[in-house]
């Protein structure tokens, strides 16, 4: 059984990890109600927040005590990003995706909670702070959603029906995205911010996002899963599956479907 498997078969354990996630997105909303976000500036130029930091720490902490046999990477420590060459099977955590969602107040940011097994997204948690609702799933596991206390177990769409619908990002919309939707005929655009773009896919509410346009391993792991969960996949541009535990974190261009392109 791999280890992703054995988390979902451990009620407790997936119970009190759900709650850790809502308990992450708690933090976050604890800032996104001041006046001050404590905005800086990371060595990438990106921007950090003392969300960022808060929700880093109760992710950090919790899964310490949790799951206290698992290493951690998160974007809010880069020691961390020693771990995947030491270890084969480790939490990747991005604690607050979509920063400049949060900046912005428009409500389209993530916490990220994925486990990585042999370089691959097994396991997947995003929770959506600002309605609470909260997504997980992995590959051969389902994927699920849960908002106001019910869930659904979500399936990407079975239809290649036009007009395409694509989700593109809110924040990086660049020349090369664009030229890519243009090929693809009659399209409908949804855009949105952070992980929020898998899950629409995974909901059935979109047929591909296309990143052409750099992220990193965090962004990507824990939606990724939950697609693959829901059905979909996500792949490199050259059709090669993605790559995590990479010394350089960063992710090449790739294309998230509703379904693998071999069952088209």
């Amino acid at each position: 059984m791999s280890q992703a498997a054995a988390i979902l078969a451990d009620q407790a354990l997936l119970t009190a990890l759900q709650k850790l996630m809502h308990q992450a997105g708690q933090a976050i909303m604890q800032v996104y109600t001041q006046a001050d976000f404590g905005i800086e500036q990371k060595q990438d130029r990106s921007p950090v927040t003392k969300a960022d930091l808060a929700a880093h720490h109760v992710l950090v902490d919790g899964l310490g005590q949790l799951t206290p046999e698992l290493a951690i990477v998160s974007e809010e420590d880069a020691a961390s990003l020693t771990v995947p060459s030491q270890h084969s099977c480790y939490w990747l955590i991005d604690p607050l995706d979509g920063t400049k969602e949060f900046i912005q107040r428009n409500g389209q940011f993530t916490v990220n909670l994925a486990l990585i097994e042999n370089h691959r997204p097994s396991l997947g948690f995003v929770s959506k702070p600002v309605d609470q609702s909260l997504y997980w799933g992995g590959q051969g596991l389902s994927a699920y959603r849960a908002v106001d206390g019910q869930t659904v177990a979500m399936k990407t769409r079975n239809d290649n029906s036009s007009p395409t619908l694509v989700v593109a990002s809110k924040s990086h919309l660049n020349t090369e995205t664009t030229n890519f939707i243009s090929k693809l005929g009659d399209t409908e655009l949804i855009q949105a911010g952070s992980s929020l773009k898998f899950l629409l896919i995974a909901e059935g509410k979109a047929h591909i996002y296309p990143r052409l346009a750099p992220t990193c391993e965090w962004d990507t792991a824990a939606a990724q899963a939950i697609l693959e969960g829901a059905g979909g996949a996500v792949l490199q541009t050259n059709g090669k599956p993605m790559v995590y535990g990479k010394a350089d974190i960063l992710n090449p261009n790739f294309i998230a479907y509703h379904q693998h392109p071999s069952q088209k």
